[in-house]
Formats: C-alpha cells, structure tokens, sequence
C-alpha cells in the first residue's frame, strides 16, 4: 500500500507500522482520536451541565 511501511522483528513478524502523513494523514488524525478517547475510557465522566458552569 502507496504510503504504508512495516517495521519487522527478528523472526520476521511485522511489529510497528510507519505511515506517511502527506498521504494518509487525515486518517491519521482519526486513528489518534480514536486511541486517545481509548485511552480515556475509565476515566470519571463530567455532566454537560457541570462542563457549561466551568465555562
């Protein structure tokens, strides 16, 4: 795939990926959200109203 390298161990497995953003990088930009709000899932969760009274 035009834009897309793989990175192998010593067996040969494929172990990271290196992805060029001036092709792909509107799709990067959702693959990072997408593991940010991962990350943040057990996270305690804020009510729209107390979001709005800090604003």
């Amino acid at each position: 795939m035009n834009g897309i390298s793989y990175l192998v161990d010593d067996q040969g497995q494929r172990s990271a990926v290196v992805i060029d953003l001036a092709v792909h990088g509107e799709i990067w930009e959702d693959f990072y959200d997408a593991l940010t709000a991962k990350e943040r899932q057990h996270e305690p969760l804020e009510s729209l109203e107390d979001v709005l009274k800090e604003l």
